[in-house]
C-alpha cells in the first residue's frame, strides 16, 4: 500500500528531476565528442562528463538544500567525504562509465537521498534513451521520457511485478558479471536474460519488465541507492545476501562499499 508524498518530498524528487536532466543533457554532449577516458587510481575509468556532470549536480543540491550533506563519487575518489549524519544525499553523476565508453547508450545519472542509512527517494535518468525513473518510497515511482525537443511526458506510474516461481526474467551486469553471479543464476529457473549496464538493471524491475537481480561483485553505495530507491518505492527490494536484510547505507567503515546483494521484484 503507498500513501500520499510528503510535499516536501515531491518537491525535493521534482528538484533532483531537474539537475538530472541538466547533468544529462551536459553528458550527452560529451558523449557525442571525441572525448578521452582516463584511469583513477583504483584502476576505474573516469571521464569529463563524470566530473562536469558531478559538479552540475552539487552546485543544484547546494542551491536546492544547502544544509544536506552529499556522497558523491568523484569528490570521495579523491577523499572529499563529509560527515554524514542521518541524512545525506548520494550522487553518481554517471554510472556506467564503460558503457559511456563503450557507446552502449546504457550509463544512467544517479541521485538519492538516504535517511536512517535507507535510501529514501531517488532519481535515475538514462540520457541516452530518453528515460527518467524517479520514486519516493512509500509513495510510489513514476518514469517520465524525454521526448524529441527536449519535452517531457507526463508522469507513468510504474510497479514491481511478483517473482515467479518458475520461468524467472533475470537481469545482471554487462560489464561486471562474476562467476558468483553465475553460479546463484544457475540455481534459478531463468526464463529469459537481460544484460543491461549501470542502475537500469534495478528499473527493469521497478517497471516489471524483469524479476530478479543478483549482484555477487562489488559496487558502492552511489552506485545502488538511487536504483533501490525507486524499486523500492515500485514494490520490490533489495536485500543484502546471504543476510536477507535490506541493503543499508552510510557504511564509512567499509569504505561506502556494498555487500553482494539480491534486487527482486514485489512481494506477493
Amino acid at each position: 500500500m503507498t500513501n500520499p508524498p510528503h510535499s516536501d518530498d515531491r518537491a525535493l524528487c521534482d528538484a533532483l528531476t531537474a539537475l538530472a536532466l541538466k547533468a544529462g543533457a551536459e553528458i550527452m554532449s560529451i558523449y557525442e565528442s571525441d572525448f578521452v577516458a582516463e584511469q583513477k587510481d583504483d584502476a576505474s575509468p573516469v571521464t569529463e562528463a563524470d566530473r562536469r556532470g558531478e559538479a552540475i549536480i552539487l552546485a543544484g543540491l547546494r542551491e536546492t538544500a544547502p544544509d544536506i550533506p552529499v556522497l558523491a563519487e568523484e569528490a570521495a575518489s579523491e577523499g572529499r567525504i563529509p560527515s554524514l549524519g542521518d541524512q545525506f544525499f548520494l550522487v553518481d553523476p554517471l554510472d556506467g562509465t564503460r558503457e559511456f565508453i563503450d557507446r552502449t547508450g546504457e550509463f544512467t545519472v544517479n541521485i538519492a537521498l538516504v535517511r536512517k542509512a535507507r535510501p529514501a527517494l531517488g532519481v535515475v535518468y538514462a540520457p541516452a534513451s530518453g528515460k527518467l525513473y524517479a520514486g519516493i518510497v512509500g509513495s510510489g515511482a513514476w518514469r517520465i521520457d524525454v521526448l524529441d525537443g527536449g519535452a517531457l511526458s507526463e508522469p507513468r506510474a510504474i510497479r514491481a511485478v511478483p517473482t515467479p516461481a518458475n520461468g524467472v526474467i533475470a537481469v545482471a551486469s554487462r560489464s561486471h558479471r562474476s562467476p558468483e553471479t553465475d553460479a546463484y543464476l544457475e540455481t534459478l529457473n531463468v526464463a529469459d536474460f537481460a544484460a543491461a549496464g549501470s542502475s537500469l538493471k534495478f528499473c527493469l524491475i521497478a517497471e516489471g519488465a524483469a524479476h530478479i537481480y543478483p549482484r555477487f561483485g562489488r559496487t558502492m553505495e552511489w552506485d545502488t541507492g538511487a536504483g533501490q530507491a525507486v524499486l523500492e518505492a515500485a514494490g520490490g527490494s533489495v536485500c543484502a545476501h546471504p543476510s536477507g536484510e535490506p541493503l543499508a547505507y552510510n557504511k564509512r567503515d567499509r569504505g561506502f562499499d556494498n555487500p553482494h546483494f539480491i534486487a527482486t521484484g514485489a512481494v506477493t
